[in-house]
């Protein structure tokens, strides 16, 4: 068990065998679940679109970039005709 002393302004500083064991780098944030009397740290990592890539199923086939900007722009028109 690792311990760290909390500053005046609420700060702690995360042992350098904690942030190894989390792989917690210089910048990185970290969040804090509250459990009944204790809480628990997680690291955050921002995570890119591409990491999502293929994680829902498709419910159709990828149609390409124009069929779907002029799917947008036919239902975009109606709703623009619907208000005018």
């Amino acid at each position: 068990m690792q311990k760290a002393k909390v500053t005046f302004k609420g700060q702690v500083t995360i042992p350098k065998e904690i942030r190894n064991a989390l792989n917690i780098e210089e910048g990185e944030s970290v969040v804090f679940v509250v459990e009944g009397d204790h809480a628990i740290m997680k690291p955050f990592k921002k995570k890119s679109l591409l990491d999502f890539y293929g994680s829902l199923q498709a419910t159709r086939p990828y149609p390409g970039v124009s069929a779907i900007r002029k799917e947008i722009r036919d239902k975009f028109g109606k709703r623009l005709n619907k208000k005018g």
